[in-house]
């Protein structure tokens, strides 16, 4: 082979190796997206049952306008997606925090907030 056609090789196979880096960088950043989605869809998910328990009345179960007394369901405790076992309750708001299974840097996990009062709902991502 001539000298032009191994550098072409060479050239040909430095921009695969580039184009393959790039595209697992691209996979895991949009893996670490879709797993943050999922955990703050399953904290909202969570906030909701609270809502619904904050709204029905103490004669059937419910929390009679205040958070007090609800739980975290325990097949929601621990999930594939991540881990639920904080949830800071007063009477008028819940902080649930949910930290995912997906490593972002070192061990840094994946974390979001979702506070939840009365009238509103909120998510607050961390990492």
């Amino acid at each position: 082979m001539g000298q032009q056609q191994l550098l072409l090789i060479v050239l040909a196979l430095i921009i695969i190796a580039i184009a393959v880096a790039i595209s697992i960088s691209l996979f895991r950043s949009n893996a670490i997206e879709q797993k943050r989605d999922i955990l703050i869809e399953e904290t909202t998910s969570l906030g909701t049952m609270a809502l619904h328990y904050f709204k029905k009345p103490q004669e059937l179960g419910g929390g009679g306008n205040s958070f007090l007394g609800w739980t975290i369901p325990s097949q929601m405790v621990q999930t594939i997606n991540g881990n639920f076992m904080t949830a800071s309750i007063v009477a008028d708001q819940i902080v649930i925090t949910g930290t995912g299974s997906e490593v972002i840097t070192g061990n840094d996990s994946i974390k979001v907030t979702t506070t939840v009062k009365p009238d509103e709902m909120f998510t607050e991502v961390i990492n």
